[in-house]
Protein backbone atom coordinates (compact mmCIF):
# COMPACT_ATOMS: atom_id res chain seq x y z
CA UNK A 1 0.00 0.00 0.00
CA UNK A 2 1.51 2.94 -1.19
CA UNK A 3 1.22 6.56 0.88
CA UNK A 4 -1.40 7.97 -2.04
CA UNK A 5 -3.55 4.73 -1.46
CA UNK A 6 -6.26 5.81 1.31
CA UNK A 7 -6.42 2.63 3.83
CA UNK A 8 -10.02 0.63 3.70
CA UNK A 9 -11.96 1.23 6.87
CA UNK A 10 -12.70 -2.07 9.19
CA UNK A 11 -15.11 -1.31 12.27
CA UNK A 12 -14.63 -4.35 14.59
CA UNK A 13 -17.16 -4.95 17.40
CA UNK A 14 -16.71 -7.61 20.12
CA UNK A 15 -17.06 -7.00 23.79
CA UNK A 16 -14.16 -8.84 24.58
CA UNK A 17 -11.25 -6.77 24.99
CA UNK A 18 -8.76 -10.11 23.94
CA UNK A 19 -11.13 -10.78 20.67
CA UNK A 20 -10.45 -6.76 19.30
CA UNK A 21 -6.68 -7.49 20.21
CA UNK A 22 -6.79 -10.57 18.34
CA UNK A 23 -8.20 -9.07 15.24
CA UNK A 24 -6.41 -6.12 15.60
CA UNK A 25 -2.87 -7.89 15.49
CA UNK A 26 -4.22 -9.77 11.94
CA UNK A 27 -5.37 -6.74 10.20
CA UNK A 28 -3.80 -3.29 11.59
CA UNK A 29 -1.17 -4.03 8.62
CA UNK A 30 -3.08 -3.47 5.70
CA UNK A 31 -6.57 -1.50 6.97
CA UNK A 32 -7.61 1.56 9.41
CA UNK A 33 -9.32 -0.07 12.01
CA UNK A 34 -11.96 1.27 14.32
CA UNK A 35 -13.46 -0.52 17.22
CA UNK A 36 -16.65 -0.94 19.49
CA UNK A 37 -17.50 -3.15 22.62
CA UNK A 38 -21.52 -2.94 22.27
CA UNK A 39 -24.21 -2.68 19.89
CA UNK A 40 -24.60 1.31 20.26
CA UNK A 41 -21.13 2.09 20.10
CA UNK A 42 -20.95 -0.06 17.22
CA UNK A 43 -24.20 1.70 15.65
CA UNK A 44 -22.33 5.36 16.45
CA UNK A 45 -19.19 4.34 15.17
CA UNK A 46 -20.81 2.99 11.88
CA UNK A 47 -22.36 6.23 10.93
CA UNK A 48 -19.21 8.38 12.19
CA UNK A 49 -16.91 6.48 10.19
CA UNK A 50 -18.49 4.69 7.46
CA UNK A 51 -16.57 1.67 7.33
CA UNK A 52 -15.95 -0.22 4.47
CA UNK A 53 -16.68 -3.64 6.34
CA UNK A 54 -17.98 -4.55 9.55
CA UNK A 55 -16.95 -7.30 11.44
CA UNK A 56 -19.32 -8.02 14.27
CA UNK A 57 -19.52 -10.62 17.45
CA UNK A 58 -23.08 -12.42 17.86
CA UNK A 59 -22.81 -12.61 21.37
CA UNK A 60 -23.19 -9.17 22.83
CA UNK A 61 -25.30 -8.32 26.40
CA UNK A 62 -28.26 -5.85 25.65
CA UNK A 63 -27.99 -5.96 21.77
CA UNK A 64 -26.61 -8.87 19.97
CA UNK A 65 -25.52 -9.07 16.67
CA UNK A 66 -28.27 -10.16 14.85
CA UNK A 67 -30.27 -6.97 16.41
CA UNK A 68 -27.16 -4.48 15.43
CA UNK A 69 -26.93 -5.49 11.89
CA UNK A 70 -30.92 -5.61 11.54
CA UNK A 71 -30.45 -1.65 12.70
CA UNK A 72 -27.31 -1.05 10.07
CA UNK A 73 -29.38 -2.48 7.66
CA UNK A 74 -32.45 -0.29 7.99
CA UNK A 75 -30.38 3.13 7.77
CA UNK A 76 -29.42 4.42 4.25
CA UNK A 77 -26.37 4.97 5.36
CA UNK A 78 -24.97 1.94 6.53
CA UNK A 79 -26.84 -0.23 4.60
CA UNK A 80 -25.23 -1.30 1.94
CA UNK A 81 -21.73 -2.05 4.24
CA UNK A 82 -20.83 -5.86 3.79
CA UNK A 83 -21.44 -7.67 7.74
CA UNK A 84 -19.05 -10.57 8.81
CA UNK A 85 -20.35 -12.63 11.76
CA UNK A 86 -17.43 -13.76 13.92
CA UNK A 87 -19.00 -15.75 16.46
CA UNK A 88 -18.55 -19.02 18.61
CA UNK A 89 -21.88 -20.11 17.27
CA UNK A 90 -21.46 -22.86 14.39
CA UNK A 91 -24.87 -24.52 14.36
CA UNK A 92 -26.94 -24.55 11.16
CA UNK A 93 -29.84 -22.60 12.09
CA UNK A 94 -27.50 -19.53 13.49
CA UNK A 95 -25.68 -19.10 10.35
CA UNK A 96 -29.34 -18.89 8.53
CA UNK A 97 -30.19 -16.34 11.25
CA UNK A 98 -27.23 -13.91 9.83
CA UNK A 99 -28.05 -14.42 6.32
CA UNK A 100 -31.31 -13.79 6.56
CA UNK A 101 -30.67 -10.15 8.94
CA UNK A 102 -28.07 -9.56 6.18
CA UNK A 103 -24.78 -10.75 7.25
CA UNK A 104 -22.41 -11.79 4.39
CA UNK A 105 -20.51 -14.15 5.73
CA UNK A 106 -19.33 -16.09 8.63
CA UNK A 107 -15.66 -16.76 10.61
CA UNK A 108 -15.75 -18.74 13.01
CA UNK A 109 -14.03 -18.38 16.87
CA UNK A 110 -11.55 -18.71 17.45
CA UNK A 111 -10.24 -17.09 14.44
CA UNK A 112 -7.68 -18.10 12.28
CA UNK A 113 -5.46 -15.51 10.52
CA UNK A 114 -5.22 -16.71 6.96
CA UNK A 115 -9.09 -17.12 7.02
CA UNK A 116 -9.91 -13.89 8.67
CA UNK A 117 -7.30 -12.02 6.27
CA UNK A 118 -8.79 -13.95 2.91
CA UNK A 119 -12.99 -13.14 3.97
CA UNK A 120 -11.96 -9.59 4.81
CA UNK A 121 -9.94 -9.34 1.54
CA UNK A 122 -12.72 -11.05 -0.71
CA UNK A 123 -15.55 -9.30 0.80
CA UNK A 124 -13.62 -5.78 0.18
CA UNK A 125 -13.40 -6.80 -3.42
CA UNK A 126 -17.01 -7.87 -4.23
CA UNK A 127 -17.90 -4.79 -2.37
CA UNK A 128 -16.12 -2.32 -4.42
CA UNK A 129 -16.98 -4.50 -7.84
CA UNK A 130 -20.64 -4.19 -6.66
CA UNK A 131 -20.34 -0.10 -6.07
CA UNK A 132 -18.91 0.33 -9.39
CA UNK A 133 -20.99 -1.78 -10.83
CA UNK A 134 -24.23 0.60 -9.15
CA UNK A 135 -22.61 3.37 -9.84
CA UNK A 136 -22.21 2.99 -13.58
CA UNK A 137 -26.04 1.65 -13.98
CA UNK A 138 -26.69 5.15 -12.22
CA UNK A 139 -24.75 7.12 -14.33
CA UNK A 140 -26.54 4.93 -17.66
CA UNK A 141 -29.76 5.46 -16.00
CA UNK A 142 -29.51 9.06 -15.32
CA UNK A 143 -27.99 9.23 -19.43
CA UNK A 144 -31.57 7.67 -20.15
CA UNK A 145 -33.52 9.94 -18.33
CA UNK A 146 -31.71 12.84 -19.63
CA UNK A 147 -32.54 11.05 -23.31
CA UNK A 148 -36.10 10.84 -22.22
CA UNK A 149 -36.43 14.63 -21.42
CA UNK A 150 -34.45 15.86 -24.28
CA UNK A 151 -37.09 13.55 -27.15
CA UNK A 152 -39.96 14.96 -24.72
CA UNK A 153 -38.98 18.30 -24.76
CA UNK A 154 -38.71 18.09 -28.73
CA UNK A 155 -42.19 16.21 -29.02
CA UNK A 156 -43.73 18.91 -26.50
CA UNK A 157 -42.00 21.96 -28.64
CA UNK A 158 -42.93 19.93 -32.10
CA UNK A 159 -46.76 19.75 -31.18
CA UNK A 160 -46.76 23.35 -30.54
CA UNK A 161 -43.88 24.57 -33.28
CA UNK A 162 -46.64 27.05 -35.65
CA UNK A 163 -48.13 28.28 -32.44
CA UNK A 164 -45.87 31.35 -31.27
CA UNK A 165 -48.70 32.07 -28.11
CA UNK A 166 -48.38 29.38 -26.26
CA UNK A 167 -44.99 30.19 -24.40
CA UNK A 168 -44.51 28.16 -20.69
CA UNK A 169 -47.65 26.70 -21.19
CA UNK A 170 -47.20 22.69 -21.71
CA UNK A 171 -44.64 22.95 -19.06
CA UNK A 172 -46.78 24.44 -16.41
CA UNK A 173 -50.16 22.81 -17.17
CA UNK A 174 -47.67 19.48 -16.90
CA UNK A 175 -46.93 20.57 -13.35
CA UNK A 176 -50.78 21.24 -12.64
CA UNK A 177 -51.33 17.63 -13.87
CA UNK A 178 -48.75 15.98 -11.72
CA UNK A 179 -50.33 18.41 -8.74
CA UNK A 180 -53.59 17.06 -9.45
CA UNK A 181 -52.15 13.10 -9.80
CA UNK A 182 -50.64 13.42 -6.20
CA UNK A 183 -53.95 14.46 -5.07
CA UNK A 184 -55.51 11.49 -6.32
CA UNK A 185 -53.26 9.32 -4.43
CA UNK A 186 -50.70 8.11 -7.17
CA UNK A 187 -47.22 7.37 -6.35
CA UNK A 188 -44.81 10.14 -6.45
CA UNK A 189 -42.71 8.32 -9.20
CA UNK A 190 -45.74 7.49 -11.81
CA UNK A 191 -47.34 11.78 -10.83
CA UNK A 192 -43.60 12.05 -12.04
CA UNK A 193 -44.39 9.74 -15.11
CA UNK A 194 -47.33 11.93 -15.66
CA UNK A 195 -45.63 15.03 -15.38
CA UNK A 196 -43.06 14.17 -18.35
CA UNK A 197 -45.89 12.43 -20.46
CA UNK A 198 -48.39 15.52 -20.60
CA UNK A 199 -46.08 17.75 -22.40
CA UNK A 200 -46.91 15.85 -25.63
CA UNK A 201 -50.65 15.71 -25.65
CA UNK A 202 -50.22 17.72 -28.56
CA UNK A 203 -47.17 15.82 -30.31
CA UNK A 204 -49.86 15.05 -33.41
CA UNK A 205 -50.47 18.82 -34.06
CA UNK A 206 -47.89 18.23 -36.23
CA UNK A 207 -49.42 16.84 -38.69
CA UNK A 208 -52.09 19.27 -39.13
CA UNK A 209 -51.80 22.06 -41.94
CA UNK A 210 -50.92 25.32 -40.92
CA UNK A 211 -53.78 27.07 -42.88
CA UNK A 212 -56.01 25.45 -40.29
CA UNK A 213 -53.85 25.79 -37.11
CA UNK A 214 -52.92 29.57 -37.70
CA UNK A 215 -56.67 30.61 -39.28
CA UNK A 216 -57.00 33.36 -37.42
CA UNK A 217 -60.95 32.91 -38.12
CA UNK A 218 -63.15 29.94 -36.52
CA UNK A 219 -62.79 27.04 -37.70
CA UNK A 220 -65.88 25.90 -40.51
CA UNK A 221 -66.88 21.80 -40.09
CA UNK A 222 -64.53 20.61 -42.91
CA UNK A 223 -61.63 22.07 -41.06
CA UNK A 224 -62.80 21.01 -37.45
CA UNK A 225 -62.20 17.58 -38.69
CA UNK A 226 -59.43 17.87 -39.89
CA UNK A 227 -58.02 19.71 -36.68
CA UNK A 228 -59.52 16.87 -34.50
CA UNK A 229 -57.40 13.90 -35.85
CA UNK A 230 -54.67 15.37 -33.80
CA UNK A 231 -55.21 13.45 -31.41
CA UNK A 232 -55.01 10.50 -33.58
CA UNK A 233 -51.53 11.64 -35.72
CA UNK A 234 -50.59 12.11 -31.73
CA UNK A 235 -51.58 8.64 -30.62
CA UNK A 236 -49.89 7.01 -33.40
CA UNK A 237 -46.65 8.89 -33.48
CA UNK A 238 -45.97 7.97 -29.38
CA UNK A 239 -47.28 4.87 -29.71
CA UNK A 240 -44.72 3.75 -31.49
CA UNK A 241 -42.68 2.74 -28.22
CA UNK A 242 -43.33 0.58 -25.15
CA UNK A 243 -41.11 2.27 -22.76
CA UNK A 244 -44.43 3.07 -19.93
CA UNK A 245 -43.48 6.84 -20.38
CA UNK A 246 -44.89 6.96 -23.79
CA UNK A 247 -47.26 4.36 -24.09
CA UNK A 248 -48.79 6.92 -21.18
CA UNK A 249 -48.08 9.97 -23.63
CA UNK A 250 -50.07 8.12 -26.28
CA UNK A 251 -53.02 7.11 -23.65
CA UNK A 252 -52.95 11.34 -22.86
CA UNK A 253 -52.65 12.29 -27.03
CA UNK A 254 -56.03 10.64 -27.95
CA UNK A 255 -58.18 11.19 -24.71
CA UNK A 256 -57.45 14.70 -23.66
CA UNK A 257 -60.17 15.84 -25.76
CA UNK A 258 -62.67 12.87 -24.48
CA UNK A 259 -65.57 14.49 -22.13
CA UNK A 260 -67.10 12.91 -18.86
CA UNK A 261 -70.34 12.88 -20.79
CA UNK A 262 -69.35 11.40 -23.57
CA UNK A 263 -69.65 14.05 -26.44
CA UNK A 264 -65.91 14.24 -26.89
CA UNK A 265 -63.86 13.33 -29.44
CA UNK A 266 -62.38 10.81 -31.18
CA UNK A 267 -63.86 8.17 -29.67
CA UNK A 268 -66.77 9.34 -27.95
CA UNK A 269 -65.65 7.77 -24.54
CA UNK A 270 -67.28 8.86 -21.13
CA UNK A 271 -66.61 8.68 -17.74
CA UNK A 272 -63.91 6.44 -16.15
CA UNK A 273 -63.67 4.81 -19.47
CA UNK A 274 -61.53 7.20 -20.80
CA UNK A 275 -57.67 7.39 -18.89
CA UNK A 276 -57.00 8.85 -15.81
CA UNK A 277 -54.25 10.47 -17.27
CA UNK A 278 -55.80 11.93 -19.73
CA UNK A 279 -59.08 13.13 -17.73
CA UNK A 280 -56.15 14.39 -15.64
CA UNK A 281 -54.32 16.53 -18.19
CA UNK A 282 -57.65 17.84 -19.44
CA UNK A 283 -58.20 19.88 -16.02
CA UNK A 284 -54.78 21.46 -16.25
CA UNK A 285 -54.63 22.78 -19.84
CA UNK A 286 -58.36 23.56 -19.88
CA UNK A 287 -57.10 25.83 -16.22
CA UNK A 288 -53.75 26.67 -18.16
CA UNK A 289 -55.95 28.01 -21.64
CA UNK A 290 -58.20 29.42 -19.73
CA UNK A 291 -55.97 31.59 -17.50
CA UNK A 292 -53.36 32.26 -20.27
CA UNK A 293 -53.54 35.33 -22.59
CA UNK A 294 -53.69 35.09 -26.10
CA UNK A 295 -53.87 37.28 -29.38
CA UNK A 296 -57.22 36.60 -29.53
CA UNK A 297 -58.52 36.73 -25.74
CA UNK A 298 -57.54 37.85 -22.53
CA UNK A 299 -56.63 36.05 -19.57
CA UNK A 300 -59.33 34.72 -17.52
CA UNK A 301 -58.77 35.47 -13.67
CA UNK A 302 -57.85 32.75 -11.28
CA UNK A 303 -61.18 32.97 -9.64
CA UNK A 304 -63.11 33.59 -13.49
CA UNK A 305 -61.23 30.21 -14.46
CA UNK A 306 -61.58 27.74 -11.25
CA UNK A 307 -65.50 28.21 -11.86
CA UNK A 308 -65.29 27.08 -15.35
CA UNK A 309 -63.42 24.32 -13.87
CA UNK A 310 -66.49 23.56 -11.42
CA UNK A 311 -69.19 24.86 -13.67
CA UNK A 312 -67.52 22.04 -16.52
CA UNK A 313 -67.85 19.54 -13.84
CA UNK A 314 -70.03 16.05 -14.25
CA UNK A 315 -69.96 17.29 -18.17
CA UNK A 316 -66.95 18.12 -19.71
CA UNK A 317 -64.88 17.02 -16.78
CA UNK A 318 -64.58 14.57 -14.08
CA UNK A 319 -66.23 15.35 -11.04
CA UNK A 320 -64.09 13.86 -8.48
CA UNK A 321 -60.84 14.87 -10.12
CA UNK A 322 -62.23 18.75 -10.27
CA UNK A 323 -62.82 18.29 -6.27
CA UNK A 324 -59.37 17.18 -6.04
CA UNK A 325 -58.06 19.77 -8.26
CA UNK A 326 -59.97 22.60 -6.38
CA UNK A 327 -58.94 21.59 -2.81
CA UNK A 328 -55.60 22.13 -3.75
CA UNK A 329 -55.90 25.37 -5.04
CA UNK A 330 -53.26 26.99 -2.86
CA UNK A 331 -50.25 24.68 -4.79
CA UNK A 332 -51.81 25.34 -8.34
CA UNK A 333 -51.37 29.23 -7.64
CA UNK A 334 -47.75 28.34 -6.66
CA UNK A 335 -47.17 26.63 -9.21
CA UNK A 336 -48.49 29.17 -11.40
CA UNK A 337 -46.93 31.96 -10.10
CA UNK A 338 -43.52 30.41 -10.25
CA UNK A 339 -44.14 29.69 -14.16
CA UNK A 340 -45.03 33.46 -14.43
CA UNK A 341 -42.39 34.34 -12.97
CA UNK A 342 -39.89 32.03 -15.09
CA UNK A 343 -41.87 33.53 -18.42
CA UNK A 344 -41.49 36.63 -17.56
CA UNK A 345 -37.46 36.51 -17.18
CA UNK A 346 -37.60 34.30 -20.13
CA UNK A 347 -39.42 37.51 -22.10
CA UNK A 348 -37.22 40.34 -20.64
Amino acid sequence: MTELTKAQTILIVDDEPNNLKVLQHILKQSYELVFATDGEKALRAAEKHAPNLILLDIMMPKMDGYEVCRHLKANPATAKIPIIFVTGLSAEEDESKGFAVGGVDYITKPVSAPVVKARVKTHLALHDQQMTCEATVHHRTEELEESHRAAIYMLGEAGHYNDSDTGTHIWRMAAYAAAIARAAGWPVEQARMLEMAAPMHDTGKIGIPDAILKKPAKLNSEEWVIMKTHTSIGHSILSQSEAPLFKMAADIALAHHEKWNGTGYPNGQEAERIPECARIVAIADIFDALTMRRPYKKAWSTEASLAEIKKSSTTHLDPHLVALFLSIEEEILGIKNLWDQREETLNR
